[in-house]
């Protein structure tokens, strides 16, 4: 691995996104507006509020992660700028690892930023502590970040990858656990919930929401989510090639 070419992609990917105010709004702003949003829909049932708040300290960054990721890895190969770095005596990974670095820093600020609001001036309960619901929020970021360097790989236009949304992330959106119990729906869905990334992410950040002791059920989550990571990774540095068709 080289770490010096690896920081040097990260700084230029950084570097990209400081001059881009609409992403850096889409990253940080969004997420902790849809959370305001949620509050005050809730105004009446601050119960409900404070169940479903947790897990959504990580589910929309892990949303919005993916978006900008995939986006901005299109965007990156369409224009010729991973052909270029590929002639360069790199490692697949490297050029691959160099962005999820990037991507790394602005989803720990992104969980910050929205776990500071939540915890904050909207008073979400954590039974189990802060540290811990942040700590998965920027997991959970980690894996949109992932997820979108991979499958960024399968679009050829932007507007391809504003498609994987409605393809791809709303369906887990609705099978892991968040609007109705798995339990509680029909056996194909509860299946096809459990091989899905968004179940295994809901799940951790929803066991911190709980009075209940924390079992190694949380463990298990969370050794999913870094698996799924690593092997998203393993398979975006697949799909880079040293000349682009």
């Amino acid at each position: 691995m080289n770490g010096r070419a690896r920081r040097a992609t990260a700084w230029r990917v950084l570097t990209q996104l400081r001059h881009d105010p609409r992403t850096i709004a889409l990253l940080v702003v969004v997420p902790s507006g849809l959370l305001v949003l949620l509050r005050y829909v809730l105004d009446g049932r601050l119960r409900t509020f404070d169940t479903v708040a947790p897990p959504l300290v990580g589910i929309f960054p892990l949303i919005s992660m993916f978006l900008v990721t995939s986006i901005t890895m299109l965007r990156e190969r369409r224009s010729g700028t991973l052909e270029r770095l590929m002639t360069m005596p790199l490692a697949k990974f490297d050029v691959l690892a160099g962005y999820g670095e990037a991507f790394a820093l602005v989803a720990i600020i992104q969980a910050l930023v929205v776990g500071a609001l939540a915890f904050g001036p909207l008073s979400v309960t954590a039974p189990h502590g802060v540290v811990l619901v942040l700590a998965l929020a920027v997991l959970n970021a980690l894996l949109g970040t992932t997820l979108g360097l991979f499958l960024s790989a399968f679009a050829a236009t932007e507007f391809q990858a504003v498609q994987f949304l409605p393809a791809f992330v709303f369906p887990q959106l609705l099978l892991c656990g968040l609007l109705v119990p798995r339990d509680q729906m029909a056996w194909p869905l509860r299946a096809a919930a459990r091989v899905l990334p968004m179940t295994y992410a809901y799940d951790a950040l929803a066991r911190t929401a709980t009075h209940a002791p924390l079992t190694r059920a949380l463990t298990l989550d969370v050794v999913i989510l870094a698996a799924l990571m690593a092997a998203s990774l393993a398979l975006g540095a697949a799909t880079l090639q040293r000349r682009t068709p």
